[in-house]
């Protein structure tokens, strides 16, 4: 009896290794690279290479044969989803029983000797191991092995048991053969069986050789076609036109080299078969050259290495911004999302490939000019280590920019994403569409309906542009698009993109921005040092205020630029070697002041109140003007004011009318007396619903002959019942006032939450009043007014109003 040999199990699926054989075999089950290192663990380095019966992930012993081969691991090689093993057949065996350890599978194994022929010279056996050598070379040669290479494996081998294992081992048969082979222990009957299978894979190549001959035959033509074109090359290169020959070949290769889709192969074909066909000198091969480079010369699966280091991109965006911390947290936590997904863990479902492509947000960067939206786009693409494209779509009015021209046009060309996505160079830039909402309509189509396609993740993946003609996937890309307004945007357009707003700078903003960026910008670009030029923090603040009036920062550094400039001729000119420029200096460099902003009234005045109001370039105060004079009963509106805020005025002057017994205004106020409302400045137009509560509290105070607070502000929409109701624009409204001199403030009670927004600096310098009814306004708003018992009570008595009591002469 042989000895009991306990080894590691192999399952193989779809695989026999025979005894005397050498076969890679790839390991990535846990159990199976468990028996592996057990093998490679003992001296001999032997495991037991059996076959499954069925192809199955969960191996059991019930699945494996018992018959199988004492295989050595001779080499091994580990990667990332497992390991590469080079076995080599030592003997066969049988398992006598296996048992799992826990760990992996293990068998009890008993090695089994061949059963020789009665007599090795025997000559039916003689002729038989002849018969089987001569076919096995025969078999080899017909497979395309060199004959001496054959002949020399063959050599090698003399034992007849070892000869059958040799050629079983390469035959293409079916796994349960194989098996069978394996487990036929008797060396005539296993060679005989393997000469049945060499012989009728020999009858397979046979057949194959003649259809072979038969397409030869078929293909003659082509080859004679072929053959005409390598004459055509000879005359070409005669004639001084190999150029274009060559130009053509080369084409050809670039566009194999890529990894096209299967419709763009098809087009791409069509086309350089056209091509070969043309004229060099016509027109339509020069068309047609033009597309297939442009089809070459596109990110089709070329991708950028991404960065997606949060760290590392916060830091970006604060060394390139001050301020805007939402729009910062929103654009780290769209990156925080996609590292996430790029790096789930093992075990967890992906999403399916159509979700995969409905996951992607589109970005949408909505606020004044100059506060930071194209720059912080850039700032996101060098974050993410991506290439940063950017279109402008300002004026754009033909859906031809976007989608392209149709090849049928002369000098037709791709769209402006197409050609974006050629001078990215990736399939994964950033992609920024600047001024989205500046898009016109004409006659040529609307471009605003050609990017519903563009951007919506859910299509975006098959995009046609009209010259290309076959779909690019641009999915991968990441859009960001910029608008001043919402309004200016159509719906449909709208709801495919997540909105970050970007509201306008406070003036401290604006002043560290200035001292970190603008300034040491303009004293490089003027050619200057920091020892040279310098500004003071008072300087500055001068600049902002009495020079700018704007949302972001654009003209603040003009007009720093300026002051460079001025300094840098000074210095040039030899009149001094450094210049600090401090407040004083401000008005004799840059001339005088070229804003006016508004500033708090200097007393209390009756009919006068003080507003707030939102402009793209931030808030500000203004002042409503109310004055009562004899007349008809009319009410006069002056001051471009828009129908929203006429309906307002008549909307305060109704609820004084019905509400007088209660707001202390006498009956003759309303008797024989025109109302005038004016709201400078008269050049500017305006309108919009929160001038409400300023119009009331003007008009009560006019009616009542009680001066308004000159050192309070208000917003908010009034209806005829005196409620107030919230507004929008809270922030610019608030900052507005503040730079106005006022710290106090009215809003209504639902606009509590929008004070968040608010810079915690200014927050703290602010009393504010949140109301819900008017009479809560005018009691604040109004000098020594209280409510009692539902009327509103003044300390003392009201002035005389000339206009009211002066007698007609």
């Amino acid at each position: 009896m042989s000895e009991r040999l306990t080894l590691p199990v192999l399952p193989l699926r779809e695989v026999v290794l025979f005894p005397g054989v050498s076969m890679p075999i790839g390991a990535g089950r846990p159990t199976t690279l468990r028996a592996v290192e057990a093998a490679l663990k003992s001296d001999s380095r032997l495991i037991f290479a059996v076959a499954q019966r069925e192809n199955v992930e969960s191996v059991t012993p019930s699945v494996l044969y018992t018959t199988g081969t004492l295989a050595k691991i001779t080499q091994i090689q580990r990667g990332l989803g497992g390991v590469q093993l080079l076995l080599h057949g030592e003997q066969r065996g049988t398992a006598l029983h296996y048992n799992d350890n826990g760990r992996y599978l293990e068998a009890v194994v008993r090695e089994v000797e061949d059963l020789a022929p009665l007599s090795l010279d025997d000559p039916a056996f003689v002729a038989l191991h002849r018969e089987a050598r001569d076919r096995a070379a025969e078999l080899g040669e017909k497979s395309g092995l060199p004959e001496d290479v054959v002949r020399q494996v063959l050599e090698g081998v003399t034992d007849p048991g070892r000869l059958a294992d040799l050629v079983a081992g390469y035959l293409e048969i079916k796994p349960a053969e194989r098996q069978g082979l394996l487990e036929t222990l008797s060396v005539e009957d296993r060679l005989r069986r393997v000469l049945v299978h060499v012989q009728r894979q020999i009858g397979v190549l046979n057949a194959q050789e003649h259809i072979k001959s038969q397409v030869q035959e078929e293909l003659g033509e082509r080859q004679r076609e072929m053959f005409l074109r390598e004459q055509m090359k000879a005359i070409r290169k005669e004639l001084g036109e190999e150029d274009e020959a060559t130009e053509a070949e080369q084409l050809r290769k670039r566009l194999e080299a890529l990894d096209l889709p299967e419709a763009a192969k098809k087009e791409v074909a069509r086309e350089l078969e056209r091509l070969e066909r043309a004229n060099r000198d016509s027109m339509e091969a020069q068309v047609i050259r033009t597309y297939l480079e442009t089809v070459a010369e596109l990110p089709w699966n070329k991708r950028a290495e991404e960065s997606l280091d949060l760290k590392r991109a916060a830091e970006i965006l604060e060394q390139d911004h001050y301020g805007l911390q939402d729009v910062k947290d929103q654009v780290l936590e769209f990156l925080a999302v996609r590292q996430l997904r790029q790096r789930s863990p093992q075990g967890v479902p992906r999403s399916k490939p159509d979700e995969e492509q409905t996951r992607g947000s589109i970005l949408l960067f909505v606020g004044p000019p100059g506060v930071g939206k194209t720059s912080i786009a850039k700032s996101i693409a060098r974050a993410m280590g991506r290439p940063y494209v950017r279109i402008s779509l300002g004026g754009a009015r033909d859906e031809a920019d976007i989608r392209g021209h149709r090849r049928t046009y002369v000098g037709a060309m791709p769209g402006r994403i197409i050609q974006g996505m050629k001078q990215a160079g990736a399939k994964n830039p950033v992609f920024l569409l600047d001024e989205v909402d500046k898009l016109g309509v004409s006659f040529q189509g609307d471009p605003a309906s050609a990017l519903l396609e563009v951007l919506d993740p859910a299509q975006n993946d098959s995009f046609t542009d009209h010259y290309l003609g076959v779909p690019f996937d641009l999915s991968e890309v990441l859009f960001i698009a910029t608008a001043n307004f919402l309004q200016s945007i159509p719906g449909p357009l709208l709801d495919r993109l997540e909105t970050v707003n970007f509201a306008g700078y406070t003036e401290r903003e604006k002043l560290e921005i200035a001292k970190r960026y603008l300034v040491p910008r303009q004293v490089r670009e003027n050619g200057l040092t920091p020892e040279q030029f310098s500004v003071t923090d008072a300087a500055l603040s001068e600049i902002v205020s009495s020079y700018t009036r704007e949302a972001g920062v654009r003209q603040l550094e003009r007009e720093i630029g300026k002051l460079g400039r001025k300094v840098a001729r000074r210095i040039a000119g030899g009149d001094v070697e450094r210049v600090t420029v401090d407040a004083p200096d401000v008005d004799d460099l840059l001339g005088r002041p070229k804003v006016h902003p508004e500033r708090k009234a200097g007393e209390d005045q009756v009919g006068v109140a003080t507003g707030m109001y939102y402009t793209p370039v931030g808030g500000d105060i203004m002042f409503v003007e109310a004055s009562v004079m004899r007349g008809k009963g009319e009410l006069v509106l002056t001051g471009q004011l828009g129908d929203v805020m006429k309906e307002s005025a008549r909307a305060a002057l109704t609820y004084a009318k019905s509400h007088a017994d209660q707001l202390g205004i006498p009956e003759a106020a309303f008797s024989g007396t025109d109302i005038h409302i004016h709201v400078p400045a008269g050049a500017i137009p305006k309108d919009g619903p929160s001038a409400g509560v300023t119009m009331a509290t003007a008009l009560v105070s006019a009616l009542s002959r009680r001066p308004a607070r000159h050192d309070l502000a208000m917003t908010g929409e009034i209806t005829l019942r005196g409620r107030v109701l919230p507004i929008g624009g809270v922030k610019e409204k608030v900052l507005g006032a503040v730079r106005a001199g006022i710290r106090t403030i009215v809003l209504p009670e639902e606009n509590g939450p929008d004070l968040d927004d608010l810079p915690e600096d200014v927050r703290r310098s602010l009393e504010v009043h949140m109301v819900e009814d008017l009479d809560e306004v005018l009691t604040l708003a109004l000098r020594g007014a209280r409510f009692e018992a539902g009327h509103l009570v003044f300390d003392g008595e009201a002035p005389a109003e000339p206009s009211l009591v002066a007698k007609q002469n």
